[in-house]
Formats: structure tokens, sequence, C-alpha cells
């Protein structure tokens, strides 16, 4: 037997093993790099019971680089972190800024005028550009209407907004299962009202889970609207649980749409699990969407 062919043969199949373990290495990192354009983010109302210290732990290792809707006394946390706020929670002042009470009536805007404000220059001193915004319920006033009023508070504050370069992004949301008589429950009707204001600092949060409800078609709707849309968020259609096969909606689908218009900004994952390990359900949630 010739122990110095077998040692060099040994060698040679060790060097071609370590050689075949650096290229794979190499390519999953490659492709974790090649999805790195999804920007993920999480909406902490939805895990009430975890404290935001905890899920800002978490967050790195579930792919995260957001955690948003948080009001400045978060901001310091966040940041500690490393952590982005990719929309900033609204102000209110006795009820006013709230999903029911916002810019679709007159009588609401010198309040929102006031707390809208100092919420902007609070978004620019910690760096965070986008700013949430709702046009208020219905309460009988007629969809022409309420647009004008908006576009009226709007417009006051926006010179403000553009001076910090903050933009106030109104969120869409269904008015069948949630929130009942809400005005911008269309997404027709919320890019009326962007084309009424015309600026680059106003637009709409598209958020996937609402707008289903509401209108369905939403790839569609993505592809032909996009330029009017700041941020998205999901929700599993029905009951705005997982996204995953439990529900009717294809994220991965959904996403591809997203990216295929050149969106860079970030996914909101804004759906309330009902599994007991809840990071477990957040952390499949990333996954599903990081394609």
């Amino acid at each position: 037997m010739n122990t110095t062919l077998s040692r060099r043969s040994a060698l040679a199949s060790m060097a071609v093993a370590t050689t075949s373990a650096a290229l794979a290495h190499r390519l999953e990192a490659a492709d974790a790099a090649a999805k790195a354009h999804v920007n993920h983010s999480v909406c902490k109302w939805c895990y009430p019971k975890i404290a935001l210290e905890d899920l800002c732990k978490s967050a790195k290792d579930i792919g995260l680089s957001s955690i948003e809707l948080l009001d400045p006394q978060d901001f310091t946390t966040i940041k500690k972190y490393g952590l982005h706020c990719a929309m900033v929670s609204f102000p209110q002042k006795n009820g006013i800024g709230t999903i029911p009470k916002a810019f679709n009536r007159l009588e609401h805007h010198d309040t929102l005028v006031e707390i809208y404000t100092e919420r902007i220059q609070q978004c620019a001193a910690a760096g965070f550009k986008k700013l949430i915004c709702f046009s208020g319920n219905r309460d009988g006033l007629d969809d022409e209407t309420g647009l004008k009023n908006c576009a009226t508070g709007l417009k006051r504050i926006l010179p403000l907004a553009e001076k910090h370069g903050v933009m106030l992004v109104m969120e869409l949301l269904n008015s069948r299962v949630n929130h009942k008589d809400y005005q911008c429950d269309k997404s027709g009707w919320g890019i009326s009202l962007c084309k009424a204001i015309g600026s680059e600092h106003f637009k709409l949060l598209y958020d996937i889970y609402h707008m289903q409800i509401m209108e369905g078609d939403v790839i569609t709707t993505i592809k032909r609207d996009h330029q009017y849309f700041a941020h998205y968020h999901t929700g599993g259609v029905p009951g705005r649980n997982e996204i995953d096969d439990t529900q009717e909606l294809n994220y991965p689908a959904i996403i591809r749409a997203i990216q295929a218009t050149g969106y860079t900004g970030y996914v909101g994952q804004e759906f309330i699990p009902k599994r007991e390990d809840k990071l477990a359900s957040l952390k499949q949630g990333v996954k599903i969407c990081d394609v």
C-alpha cells in the first residue's frame, strides 16, 4: 500500500471539502445580501405583552431593522439598539388626531395643526421621516366634502413638514370590519386626496389587509398606483392574524409586486399573532416576505 499516495488523496479530499463548505457559506451570504433590500419593520402595538426593550433585543435576530408606530418617548430605546422607526405614531389631544377624529372636520384643524407641529419637529430631531395621519370618520359627511376638508387642513402643516423633510402619510383602513365609518377607506379616495394636495410630502399607507377587505385586486392596485404609496402594512385575511397559508393572500407574490415598482422603503408587519409564541409568528412573517 502506498501510504504517501493515500495521505495525499486524503489531504486533497479535505481541501475539496473545505473549499466546498467555504463556497456554500459565500453563496448563503450572497443570497442573504440579495434579499437585504427588503426592509422589515413591525408595529409594536401588535405585541402588547412584550416590552419594547425585549422586542428590540429580538429584532436583529428576526431580521427587523425598524419598530414602528412609536411615540417620541420610545425613540431613545430603539436607537439604543440601532433600530429605525419607519412610521411614527400619531399625536392626539382630547381625542382629536385619532382614527375617528381627524382632518376631515374643519373644527379639528386648529388642534391638529398644534399637535402635528410638535410631532413633526420631534420626528425631524430624531431623524425619522414618516408620520402617520388619518382622515377621521364620515359621521354623515359626504366623501367630496371630507376630501376637501382634509386637503385644507393638511395644507396648513405641509410647509413645516417639507421644511423638516418629514412626510405625512394617511392610512387606508377598512370600514367594514375594523373601523366602521372611516372615510379614507378606498385607495381611489386617498389617491384623489394626494392629487388635490399635490405634494411629495403627503402620501398613503397602503395597508394590504385593509384594502383586501375593501376592494381586493391588491397586486394590480400596487402596480398601477404605487407612486402614491409611501409605506405598506401586512395582515392575514380574514382575521388579521398570521400571514401564512391559513389565510387567502399570497404575500410572496405581493412583496415581489412591491419590489418591481422600485420601492425601497419598509414593509411593516401588522398582523396580530394568535399562536402562543408570538415572536415565532413574527419571524415566520418576516421570512415569508423576504423574497
